[in-house]
């Protein structure tokens, strides 16, 4: 390279990370701030909770409020941390800055009234929502502001939970599983940084844990490993990594459950609140209310308990886990991590009881690996655990985190997660970058379909099938003439005229699939391409580690031709300049016999 080269080269770096200075480092204050009112805020409602234990009757009113408030004057920030991971990876509509005064109100209120819930949810959001904000201050370009997002995870989980360096590892591993984008890795840090330095600041301090097996914090012997300990600590890591599993696929089980239940959103928290209150003067106990860190009442169970040496506790995590997911899934807002350390860290402290090991230990291990396995995030759970025990156990605290991310499957608590590189060469058929979102569906559709066809073939073969009605394999094909159009365009273009309040336009793409369903089009659906131009534009291609907003994507509509062309002179103003291409085809109806015999044959055994 000439002298000149890297001269222009180092100038490019410096303009670069002074602009990431002067954009992230407000923004990083503005998060901290809010996370040490949010804390703040937090510890004053758990102490009215204790206070005054009738609040938790105010319940069943404070959900249906925040659900109702939110069906009504939310809108796309009811899609909380999965409208950010969303963002990040499909540039859009952005976050909205009413998400900030909605989930801070809302999460302090579900703490109030008893709710389950974490705080990290609340961290993240405000740091997405506030990013969000910054980049249109700044008018960032799409590919800066997906960093800035980033950067406002980082700030929010790096301040919430006083663990700046976790953070910015979070920020980048939480996104795709299996990989990570380091281009974001330094505006990351130094949001954490900021965020948790401006926290302090205000005098707002963490919880401090110690383990005082060989000697706790501070007082480390330096690297220590006993092969005995390190095979239970293997065996542990395995039942974190389920527990993990299973409390992921709960909480989505639970969610769809309520949804079918109680389709009208605000009568949701009416029953989760019925359930909280029977299950509290079942077990004869609120201590599963809440955080559930800590509590005037010596004999409580909570959080810091776990780290007694002499603390042993079999199923507080079991319990814990059911108050959590009945309260998050009904609407009730907060985050799952804080609940995730109460459960891991409580099932730490019962496998250790199992085999034998030190409680305070396995409840660290439990702690940050239950949480590693939830959320896909095994390298920011390490060096979580060593920010907050200490470098003695690091040996441990990353084997926990690493079995328990394997053991825990392409299952998350965050359903807008990527699946970047699968864990295991067995699972190299699950299609790239997919989100836990379409693989859950996927699997759901294929163990129905593989039911189904169980469920027919025993009844083909059951004694009494000669006297079902025989089962013809003749079909009938009948067909029509409709129309298709395909509309493309780039996927970080915007609904001209769709802004809405503290927040801006629906993407392009998702606006014409909405319109389309209202204007009752047949199919409707967006397609995303890989290599390609259009309108005579520039080659794209897709990024290495996140979608490149200005490759194109494609619109298609299938309807009668009369209704596809009232949809685009409706729409006009959507469709100006895009390159629009109808082509003729045909519906095809597939009937005959075997679907009626085969109905006949399913209503014979009822």
């Amino acid at each position: 390279m000439t002298p000149a080269s890297i001269f222009g080269l180092r100038f490019q770096q410096i303009r670069s990370l002074t602009k990431w200075i002067m954009t992230v480092v407000p923004m990083a204050v503005a998060v901290g701030s809010l996370i040490a009112l949010f804390l703040w805020s937090l510890d004053r409602a758990t102490e009215l909770r204790f206070a005054f234990p009738w609040l938790i009757f105010c319940m069943p009113v404070a959900g249906v409020a925040m659900v109702w408030a939110y069906g009504s004057f939310g809108k796309s920030a009811e899609g909380g941390n999965n409208l950010i991971v969303d963002q990040i990876h499909e540039p859009g509509g952005g976050v909205p800055f009413r998400m900030a005064p909605f989930i801070l109100v809302s999460t302090v209120m579900t703490h109030l009234v008893g709710g389950s819930a974490g705080r990290e949810g609340t961290a993240v959001q405000l740091g997405g929502s506030l990013a969000s904000a910054c980049g249109k201050v700044f008018k960032l370009p799409p590919a800066d502001v997906r960093i800035l997002l980033m950067a406002g995870i980082a700030a929010g989980f790096g301040a919430v939970f006083g663990t700046p360096i976790a953070g910015a590892v979070f920020a980048l591993e939480v996104l795709t599983i299996g990989r990570m984008q380091y281009e974001a890795l330094l505006p990351a840090l130094l949001a954490a940084v900021v965020a948790d330095w401006t926290c302090h600041a205000w005098s707002i301090g963490h919880v401090h844990y110690s383990i005082t097996y060989l000697g706790g914090v501070g007082k480390g012997i330096g690297f220590h490993l006993d092969a005995f300990l390190m095979l239970k600590v293997v065996i542990a890591g395995v039942a974190f990594g389920l527990a993990a599993h299973v409390f992921a696929e709960l909480s989505h089980q639970a969610s769809s459950l309520y949804k079918t239940i109680l389709p009208y959103a605000p009568l949701r928290p009416v029953l989760a609140s019925a359930m909280l209150i029977g299950l509290v003067y079942l077990l004869g106990t609120r201590e599963y209310l809440g955080l559930g860190v800590w509590s005037p009442n010596p004999d409580d169970v909570t959080l810091l308990g776990f780290f007694r040496p002499d603390h042993i506790d079999y199923w507080s995590w079991a319990w814990k886990g059911l108050f959590t997911i009945v309260t998050l899934s009904a609407g009730f807002k907060g985050g799952e991590v804080t609940p995730l350390f109460f459960i891991g860290a409580a099932l730490g402290s019962a496998v250790a009881g199992v085999l034998g090991a030190p409680p305070d230990l396995f409840a660290a291990l439990g702690f940050v690996a239950v949480f590693a396995g939830a959320t896909n995030t095994p390298l920011a759970c390490m060096i979580m655990g060593i920010e907050l025990f200490g470098a003695t156990h690091t040996v441990y605290l990353a084997v926990a985190c690493f079995v328990a991310y394997l053991c825990s499957g392409h299952s998350s608590i965050y359903l807008s997660q990527r699946v970047g590189v699968p864990k295991t060469v067995a699972a190299n058929d699950i299609p790239p970058d997919i989100s836990v979102r379409h693989m859950r569906d996927m699997n759901a559709q294929a163990m129905g379909d593989l039911i189904s066809r169980a469920r027919l073939r025993s009844l083909r073969t059951t004694a009494n099938f000669q006297e079902r009605p025989t089962v013809m394999t003749s079909h009938k094909l009948t067909s029509r003439e409709v129309g298709m159009v395909r509309i493309y365009m780039k996927p970080r273009e915007k609904a001209v005229g769709k802004a809405a309040w503290f927040g801006s336009g629906k993407p392009l793409y998702r606006e014409l699939v909405m319109q389309a369903k209202a204007a009752g089009i047949m199919n409707a659906v967006a397609h995303s391409t890989h290599f390609g131009y259009s309108n005579h534009g520039k080659l794209q291609q897709e990024g290495v580690e996140i979608p490149n907003p200005d490759l194109t994507m494609c619109v298609e509509l299938i309807a009668d031709r009369e209704q596809l062309e009232d949809f685009c002179c409706t729409h006009g103003g959507l469709l100006r300049n895009k390159v629009i291409v109808y082509k003729h085809i045909e519906h095809w109806d597939v009937l005959g016999h075997e679907i009626a015999a085969q109905e006949a044959l399913m209503k014979a055994t009822l």
